[in-house]
Formats: structure tokens, sequence, C-alpha cells
């Protein structure tokens, strides 16, 4: 110990630090123009831009080289096939956006906010079990890793909404003391639209062949172009033959986060009901529902094209979860996906 120097044993994972640490940092920038339009609308388009840079993510000193297997890792003499994990400026991100709205305030009664997003974000991209570790760690391959980030949405589109139901007292219609103006009076409705571009994976196959401990395997893409099919659950996502396993001691060509999930869309609905019980006391009834139009929101597909089996003509035999959506993802709501009913009142005073 009172050399600094503690020997590790054999094929224990380690995770360290550089002697001198390098901080990362964010650059940002946008421009942004705005215009007052009739009817109480206003407009604006500006271009939004990040780069986040020098950030750390695990390199692995131990990782061995293509067709190398275990016999190729630096350190496997005295470590043996063990992750080194030097915590060491690897990664940067780069986004690039063009980001619009469209918004009226509250007046007339009603208010709208509509606002659409053209963007690209590109990064390291990282082993999806670990998200602190490149998928390729060769030094001399680390390039490949540079590719659409994990979380990338092209398109992204939101449509918001408050209005008042034009009846009742100070409304167009039933202003008067009717049975139907106290009925139909105070009520506004709320609604939140949603529509996003899915987000791209990495289409893997199996690295027997690759043989370089530390490093992931990209498939082998043998079209030119990828079909989306749009299947789910035994059908599949995308084309099962636009890829395909790589028998040589290489990288696949594939690159990575080459296709792109399923789409989200999704709508929330809200009703309120305003009642004043006296001139001080007031009380509202809230009925909100998310996800009302029950849409499910699929996971990205299985995507290890060495499950697929192929029978003798070439065709598919079995996918065994390749290019398969088996399960749902959380729309942000306590994880929970399916639509949901939710009431409440509210007394201020």
């Amino acid at each position: 110990m009172s050399s600094g120097v503690v020997p590790l044993p054999k094929n224990f994972n380690m995770q360290t630090l550089p002697q001198n640490i390098r901080r990362d940092y964010v650059e940002g920038w946008n421009l942004t123009l705005q215009k007052e339009l009739k009817w109480g609308f206003s407009g604006q388009a500006g271009y939004v831009g990040s780069r986040q840079v020098t950030i750390p993510q695990f390199l692995n000193l131990n990782v061995g080289q293509i067709g190398g297997g275990p016999a190729s890792q630096p350190y496997n003499a005295r470590n043996g096939t063990a992750s080194l994990n030097l915590i060491t400026p690897l990664n940067h991100t780069h986004y690039d956006a063009l980001q619009t709205q469209l918004s009226r305030h509250f007046t007339g009664g009603y208010q709208l906010n509509v606002s659409y997003t053209l963007s690209k974000a590109t990064a390291i991209c990282c082993d999806e079990l670990a998200d602190k570790t490149a998928f390729i760690q060769i030094p001399q391959y680390l390039n490949l890793n540079q590719a659409l980030a994990p979380y990338d949405r092209t398109h992204v589109f939101a449509a918001a909404a408050v209005a008042e139901l034009p009846f009742g007292k100070g409304k167009p219609w039933l202003s008067d003391r009717s049975v139907a103006s106290g009925v139909l009076g105070g009520w506004q409705v709320s609604t939140l639209f949603s529509a996003y571009s899915g987000t791209p994976f990495n289409v893997t196959a199996s690295g027997s062949s690759l043989n370089a401990p530390g490093s992931n395997q990209m498939a082998d893409k043998v079209k030119s172009h990828v079909a989306i099919l749009g299947g789910v659950g035994p059908n599949p996502f995308f084309d099962p033959l636009a890829f395909a396993p790589v028998t040589q001691a290489r990288f696949g060509n594939a690159g990575l986060n080459s296709v792109r999930g399923p789409g989200y869309i999704d709508l929330d609905f809200s009703l309120f009901r305003n009642f004043s019980l006296s001139e001080r006391w007031k009380l509202q009834f809230r009925a909100e529902a998310f996800n009302f139009t029950n849409t499910p929101h699929f996971s990205n597909p299985g995507a290890n094209v060495s499950n697929l089996q192929l029978d003798a003509s070439g065709n598919v035999k079995s996918l065994n979860g390749y290019d398969q959506i088996t399960s749902t993802t959380g729309t942000g709501r306590d994880g929970i996906d399916e639509r949901q009913f939710r009431f409440g009142v509210r007394i201020s005073f």
C-alpha cells in the first residue's frame, strides 16, 4: 500500500480515471425570428445547435484485436480477460435543429400552441447494455462508433389547445338563466397531441467470427434499401433478409443505428367544469384521459440477425426474436402505456 500501487487479482474488472482529468463542456447557440400575426397569433422559427465535447466514456485498455481472441488482449497474461476501463474523454455529440412554433395566447375563449422540430443528433454510440461503453472498443476502429444518437428523432410534432365551450353566462349561446345554460355553461376542454419519429437501433450479429473480446459485432447489410414492414408480435418489423450474419474476421458493414423503430402518436384529453359556490369559494371538477385513443406505443424490435433461421431455399424458417416487436414502451406517465382516466375535484378560496 505504501507504494501507491495495488496489484489487481486476475480477471478482476476495474475502472479508473486518468492522472490528468480533462473536463467535458457544452456549447450551444441559436438564432430565432419571431413575427406577430393576425387574430392574436404569433409565429417563430429558429436554428438551435449544441455540442457536447470530450464526454467521458469507458475505454477498455484490455480489448482484443480482430481475430486474435483472448490471446490478443494486451493485459491477458497479468489480468486475464477482465475489462480495464479508463474513464477518458471519448464521446462528442452534435445536435442541429429547425424549431418552429405557432401560438395564440388565451383570449376569446381559446388558446393554441403548435410546434414542429426537424433535427439530427449524432454521438459516439454505446453498447445498449452499458451506455458508458463504446460499442466498438478497438482504438483504430473507434470511428465506426460515430452514428445517429440512440435518442435521435427526426420529426417531433406537438399541438396543444385549450377552449371554453361557448355556452352559458357571458358566452354566445345559452347566455340566459335557463336550465340548459346551467348544465352546459362553464365547461372547458383541453387536448395535447404528440407525434414523433421512432428512435434508431443497431442490427447486430454474433461476434464469434470477429473474435475480438471487448467489442460488439454489427450485421452485414445485403440490400441497398431496408423496407419497413411495420409488423408486431410474430410478424417482422422490417425486411429480415436485408441483413445477414458476418462469417469472417471483420466488422459488419451495416453501421450503427442504421434502422429506425416505430413512431409515436399520443392524444391526451381533459374536461374541466368550474362552479362558483360563493364570491370567495370556487370548485372545479376535472376529468382527464391520458392516451385517450388507447394507441399502443411499441418498443424497437429484437435485432440480432444471428437468431434468424433460413430453410434450404433461403426463405425465413424462424425469426427467433430477430426483427420482432414483443413489448410496448411507457409513455412517461408512471411508465404505463395503456389509456388512463383520472378524476378530481379542486376547491379554491
